[in-house]
């Protein structure tokens, strides 16, 4: 029997609002869930990719490092495939504005998102970490200097890095490959100061990222769930509000504005 789709009561949207605006600190975790209510399929899960054409494999980092250039001719050739072409065009939606929106009242200090699909930048949010790396970006594995794909040649392969010499790869991070470091700082700072995470379109399973979010929640801090289904984490979580980040996100802000016109009047 599939599982019945539920929504968020506007009582648990108002709940919501309220710690929201009562937090010091309040951050936002992001997952695959935001990025397929742009159209961007899923690695696992019914449809996912993984799961029609198989895992990726586990060592790619070490592959790259064996042979550059030929993983740079296999990602370019696979311009256009499942993946990369939903990513060419994907825009983001209601869910990935309104985070923009709380960062811009002076709300939310900060987005750790696992996406690579570029949503939140293109959004508007300027205080984030994009744990997994942009596809639209391409790094230095010396320096971690990062740059737009358009503005790097790709004639000679590998490239190299402009600003140091080293060797360039793209931004998304690879199986096999550590999470760069400057990124970790970042995520390690924000979390440690946060006393509430949004979790949204994930259920907070895979690490490091879900590690920020749950360290929040053992130092006392709040949790607010935003999925369309129970996850994993739904049981310790302070709210859990269910829907898609880009119907719920939207109304949480709203009730946001609300209570705050109302303690004004």
């Amino acid at each position: 029997m599939a599982e019945q789709e539920q929504r968020a009561t506007d009582e648990e949207i108002r709940i919501a609002a309220e710690m929201v605006l009562e937090a010091r600190y309040p951050i936002a975790l992001t997952g695959a869930g935001m990025s397929v209510e742009s159209g961007i399929p899923p690695f696992r899960g019914p449809g996912g990719l993984w799961t029609k054409y198989g895992e990726p494999p586990m060592n790619g980092f070490q592959r790259f490092l064996a042979d550059p250039k030929k993983a740079w001719e296999e990602r370019l050739s696979k311009r256009n495939d499942e993946l990369f072409k939903p990513l060419s065009v994907a825009r983001p939606n209601p869910g990935h504005h309104a985070l923009a929106e709380l960062e811009q009242l002076g709300i939310l200090r900060f987005v750790i998102t696992q996406n690579v699909d570029d949503l939140h930048r293109q959004a508007g949010q300027q205080s984030l970490a994009e744990i997994h790396g942009n596809w639209t970006l391409i790094r230095c594995l010396d320096c971690t200097k990062r740059f737009h794909a358009d503005a790097i040649s790709l004639e000679v392969l590998p490239p190299v890095c402009p600003r140091c010499g080293g060797m360039l790869k793209a931004d998304t991070v690879s199986f096999g490959e550590p999470i760069p470091t400057d990124v970790l700082n970042q995520c390690a700072e924000h979390s440690a100061r946060a006393d509430l995470v949004i979790v949204a379109g994930t259920s907070a399973t895979v690490y490091p990222a879900a590690g920020f979010a749950l360290e929040v929640k053992q130092r006392g801090g709040t949790l607010i769930e935003v999925n369309l289904y129970d996850s994993e984490i739904t049981r310790i979580c302070d709210v859990s509000l269910r829907g898609g980040a880009a119907e719920v996100l939207p109304r949480l802000v709203s009730a946001i504005g609300a209570i705050r016109k109302a303690s004004l009047s």
